[in-house]
């Protein structure tokens, strides 16, 4: 099937002409999804004509093995690029795909080794895609977490030492630095994330 097909495939396929896709992220990049956030995800240097446009549905997907990490749609890009904070009137880079993230998976991501992708972007049957995202199931329920990064710093005053927190919470950020999180109203559950994933910080328990 020819890229050009792929995409009449996927964008044609619905009875409401909204394709359906398949992105796949660049490992820095899931790292970086994982850690932080985001609402929106932005790929650029993407050039192929034949990609998703506005409204497409989007899976996207972590490689090696592919898994599915979190379900979206396309938005037009705005007009300032937010990686140029010094230029609020710089445009988008051309060739960026924007997805508006509906769903995200990435503390559970589920296999996605029946899809055969072709590059970063591959255009998917709907019936795949639909197949693909009910793995995921229901959304779980929503509750309230208490998260807090304790760091002890020598300063002369208190409103130093405030500086000095933000300064080393950006230099050093969640690949460096524990965040404490627990249930609220239940403190004694609380436990160590760094990297996105549970740490031990207990030294007597690594001996």
């Amino acid at each position: 099937m020819t890229t050009e097909t792929a995409h009449r495939a996927g964008a044609a396929g619905n009875a409401d002409g909204v394709g359906t896709w398949a992105v796949l992220l660049p490992a820095e990049r899931y790292e970086a999804e994982r850690l932080v956030h985001h609402d929106t995800l932005e790929l650029t240097g993407l050039t192929d004509v034949s990609r998703p446009g506005p409204g497409d549905q989007v899976a996207v997907l972590a490689d090696a093995p592919p898994r599915l990490v979190a379900l979206g749609r396309v938005t037009a890009p705005g007009r300032r690029h937010r990686e140029d904070p010094d230029d609020p009137q710089s445009p988008v880079e051309p060739g960026t795909l924007v997805v508006a993230y509906t769903r995200r998976a990435f503390d559970e991501p589920v296999p996605a080794d029946l899809l055969t992708l072709d590059g970063p972007v591959t255009a998917v049957e709907p019936a795949a895609f639909r197949a693909l995202a009910d793995q995921l199931g229901p959304p779980p329920a929503r509750r309230t977490w208490l998260v807090s990064l304790d760091l002890p710093i020598e300063a002369a005053t208190p409103a130093e030492a405030v500086r000095l927190f933000w300064s080393y919470v950006q230099e050093l950020g969640p690949r460096e630095l524990p965040a404490f999180v627990s249930p609220a109203g239940d403190e004694l559950a609380m436990q160590a994330f760094v990297l996105g994933e549970q740490a031990n910080q207990d030294p007597e328990e690594d001996d």
